[in-house]
C-alpha cells in the first residue's frame, strides 16, 4: 500500500510539473508537448548534437503520402503548433515539427556557429533519415527565415512554401545600430518574467491576455527562472546577432517555388527596435506594408493579411489562420 501511495504521489507531482512548469531546464524534460519527441543524433561543426522533433503519421486510411516541415521562432519552440498538428494530421499528411539546435528540446552549443544555412543544412538531413525527397515547409517569425534559407538552399525538396509573420522582411541593419554579442547577453541577463509577459502582451497580443498564452509564456520565462539561463541567454544572444547580420530579404526574388505569405496587419515586429528614434520606429516593422512588398519580388506569390491579427495568428485566432492556410495545404 505505502508503495501505491508513493507511486500516486510521484505521478500527480510530475503532471503538476508539466502543466504549471515554473524553472525549466535547458531541454524543457518536464515543458509538456502535444506529442512525443525524438532525438535525431548528427556530427555538425566537430560535436555530436541531438535535435528533438516531432514525427507524426496520419491515420492510414488519410494518408495522402505528403510532408509538412514545421520550423519554430525564436521565443519559441515546435510545441507551439498543435492545433496546426492536428489541422494536417487530418489533412492526410506526415508531419515533422524539430526544435531547431539551441531552442526547445535540442543541444545547446554555446561555442557554435549559429546560422540559417547551418539549420537548413541540418532540416535537410533530418528529412534524408526518412528518405523524404519532397516537403512543404512552413516557417513562423525566426523560423520564417531558416525556411526561405531552406528553399532557396533546396528547391528541388520544397514542394511549397509558407511563410507565417515572417522576421526578416527588412533589413534590420539599416536602422538598428549593431550591438555585440557581449553587449545582448548583458541585456538578456537583466530580463525578467514581468518584462517578458508585457512584451508579449503588448507585440503579440494587443493589449489583451488570454489564458490560452500562459503555456507559451511559460517556455520563456521557466528559463528565466530555471538552473541554466545564463548559458540560454548567451545562445539567445548568438541567435539575435545572426538574425541581425544574415538578412534574408535580398534574395526573395529567388524563391523558386510557390510561397503563401500569411500575415498579421497588426504585427510591428522588428529586431532592435527599443535602440531607434520614435520617428524611426513610426517607419519599421510595418508589416501590412511590408507584406505588399514582399509579395511583389517573390516569382510566383500569394499574400494573405488577417485583420487586427499579430504576430502569432496561428495562436491568437487559429480560426482565422485555419481559413486561409486550409485553401494552400
Amino acid at each position: 500500500m505505502r508503495n501505491i501511495i508513493i507511486f500516486i504521489v510521484v505521478c500527480l507531482f510530475t503532471l503538476a510539473c508539466n502543466e504549471r512548469p515554473e524553472g525549466l531546464d535547458k531541454r524543457l524534460k518536464t515543458y509538456k508537448y502535444p506529442h512525443k519527441t525524438k532525438l535525431f543524433k548528427f556530427l555538425s561543426q566537430t560535436q555530436k548534437l541531438e535535435m528533438a522533433y516531432m514525427y507524426i503519421k496520419p491515420a492510414k486510411e488519410k494518408d495522402n503520402g505528403k510532408t509538412f516541415l514545421l520550423i519554430h521562432g525564436k521565443n519559441f519552440s515546435g510545441a507551439y503548433y498543435e492545433e496546426t498538428i492536428n489541422l494536417l494530421k487530418e489533412q492526410g499528411y506526415t508531419i515533422i515539427v524539430p526544435d531547431l539546435i539551441g531552442f526547445g528540446r535540442s543541444s545547446k552549443p554555446v561555442n557554435y556557429q549559429y546560422s540559417f544555412h547551418n539549420f537548413a543544412h541540418s532540416l535537410k538531413k533530418l528529412l534524408d533519415w526518412y528518405k523524404i525527397e519532397k516537403t512543404s515547409v512552413l516557417g513562423h517569425s525566426m523560423g520564417g527565415m531558416v525556411a526561405t534559407r531552406f528553399a532557396l538552399l533546396y528547391p528541388q525538396y520544397t514542394e511549397k512554401l509558407f511563410l507565417l509573420n515572417p522576421i526578416g522582411l527588412e533589413d534590420y541593419r539599416l536602422f538598428a545600430p549593431y550591438k555585440s554579442v557581449d553587449e545582448i547577453y548583458s541585456a538578456q541577463l537583466s530580463t525578467t518574467p514581468e518584462k517578458v509577459k508585457n512584451y508579449q502582451l503588448k507585440s503579440y497580443y494587443d493589449n489583451k491576455w488570454d489564458s490560452k498564452y500562459d503555456h507559451w509564456l511559460q517556455l520563456q520565462t521557466g528559463w528565466i527562472k530555471g538552473p541554466d539561463w545564463r548559458q540560454l541567454a548567451y545562445i539567445s544572444a548568438l541567435t539575435s546577432e545572426m538574425i541581425y547580420t544574415q538578412p534574408v530579404v535580398y534574395e526573395f526574388d529567388k524563391l523558386q517555388i510557390p510561397t503563401v505569405l500569411i500575415l498579421g496587419d497588426r504585427d510591428r515586429t522588428a529586431l532592435g527596435k527599443a535602440d531607434v528614434s520614435a520617428e524611426v520606429l513610426k517607419t519599421i516593422g510595418q508589416y501590412q506594408l511590408l507584406g505588399p512588398k514582399i509579395d511583389a519580388m517573390i516569382p510566383n506569390s500569394k499574400l494573405y493579411m488577417l485583420e487586427n491579427i499579430g504576430h502569432l495568428p496561428h495562436i491568437e485566432n487559429f480560426q482565422m489562420f485555419k481559413q486561409v492556410f486550409e485553401k494552400e495545404i
